[in-house]
């Protein structure tokens, strides 16, 4: 009967049925059909607790505060700095596409959003100047995994959470990662585009003038990240009260620096906040049961005892967990991904030495890779959908971003100093 809830979620899962309530149905049939002689009404009462923890508050808080960016008119102006910066490179707007979505992090924290509204906004554009759809969408989803990598990102709070790490360490250890997979996708840019014979945007690099000028009307969006980041540091509030301050601040800034956001927007701004957050809460409730049934099984248990006496090399622990974590975000979406593997993963990485930290980079950055990667990819979808592309296109223009991916992955994987010396140097 162990295995019942296992068989219950693959059919469900083969099924096609919303995440979270795979997770939910099998964990339900197990305290409901098996003779564990723990009440069901029990799971239901752990699945509400875990969502009334106060870190948790960060996730609608930074939901509602990256929605309320793409209508404040932060975005548009974080786009014509980056055009400004880039435009002059060899396929000028797959470099803005790219370094917009570098910036967004810092703003919005979910891949999804950055992939809807640069297929909107962007590629629209791109395809006017001479781009092909399947290279604009490819490099549209590739790049936005960019954006929960770089702090505020919705899955390092998550992680920190699950793993009772410090949440600014995570959004610290970030920015490195996050800063060598823009680089990489930049020259998978440069070289598809030479090859392809995309023109740059601009005749010439900007002045020092022009970039100036960009800098000045951007630095309310980019001064966000950097103020999370040092009040996180210094103490002056939590994960959760950052959140909260992001909120105010973007509100702010629309209404009275930019100017773009009114009162009427508001009812749409709040309507897609709580869709998003739904979406994420049931995945993290109904994870919550999956797991309370894993641990009255003694699953993580099991499975530390079966890696650890399969290997006690922590390299070699690192490269099952990639080859895992790849395999898996084929078929699972990245945030019940994270949530239910966190706590099988982290108590055998510790054992083998490990930084929970490091651990943490690597689980985020793979499962974000998940998201376009066939057949199940979610940026896959939000892309194809909105462009009206056929995945085969996709699949075929994504396969060199993919690899920069992936070697970026092996870069922070075995060498994890550099993910963690920016957070220890820091504090």
């Amino acid at each position: 009967m162990v295995i019942f809830p296992l068989i219950i979620l693959f059919i469900l899962f083969m099924l096609n049925i919303p995440v979270a309530f795979c997770l939910m149905v099998s964990a339900l049939s197990y305290f409901v059909f098996c003779p564990t002689g723990m009440p069901a009404n029990m799971v239901i009462q752990r699945m509400v607790a875990s969502a009334e923890s106060f870190p948790m508050l960060a996730i609608p808080f930074f939901i509602l505060a990256g929605t309320i960016m793409t209508y404040s008119g932060i975005s548009s102006r974080l786009m014509s700095f980056a055009e400004c910066l880039t435009g002059h490179m060899s396929g000028g707007l797959g470099q803005v596409n790219v370094l917009l979505s570098a910036l967004m992090g810092g703003v919005s924290g979910s891949s999804n959003a950055d992939a809807a509204m640069q297929a909107k906004m962007l590629v629209p554009e791109m395809e006017k100047r001479g781009y092909g759809r399947g290279f604009s969408a490819a490099v549209t989803a590739a790049s936005a995994c960019i954006t929960p990598i770089i702090p505020p990102g919705i899955t390092l709070i998550l992680y920190a959470f699950m793993a009772e790490v410090s949440v600014s360490k995570m959004f610290v250890a970030g920015y490195v990662p996050g800063i060598l997979i823009t680089a990489a996708l930049m020259i998978v840019v440069t070289i598809q585009s030479k090859r392809k014979g995309y023109k740059p945007v601009r005749e010439k690099a900007a002045s020092a003038a022009e970039i100036w000028q960009e800098f000045v009307k951007s630095i309310w969006a980019l001064f966000m990240p950097f103020g999370l980041i040092m009040g996180l540091r210094i103490g002056i509030f939590t994960a959760s009260e950052a959140g909260a301050v992001s909120v105010v601040y973007t509100l702010l800034v629309g209404f009275f620096v930019y100017k773009e956001l009114n009162i009427r927007m508001m009812p749409r701004i709040i309507k897609e906040s709580v869709y998003s957050t739904c979406s994420v809460m049931l995945i993290i409730v109904s994870a919550s049961a999956f797991s309370y049934y894993m641990s009255w099984e003694r699953i993580p248990q099991m499975i530390t005892e079966m890696l650890t006496s399969f290997t006690s090399n922590p390299l070699v622990f690192l490269m099952i967990i990639n080859v895992f974590l790849l395999i898996l975000g084929m078929f699972l979406e990245g945030t019940a991904s994270l949530i239910i593997l966190t706590p099988l993963l982290l108590p055998v990485a510790t054992s083998l030495g490990i930084d929970p930290i490091h651990l943490g980079i690597v689980m985020v950055v793979n499962i974000t890779m998940g998201g376009i990667t066939p057949p199940f990819g979610t940026l896959i979808f939000i892309v194809c959908s909105t462009l009206k592309l056929k995945v085969a296109d996709f699949v075929k223009e994504s396969i060199p971003f993919i690899a920069a991916l992936v070697a970026v992955l092996l870069v922070i994987t075995y060498f994890p100093k550099v993910v963690t010396f920016l957070p220890y140097l820091i504090g």
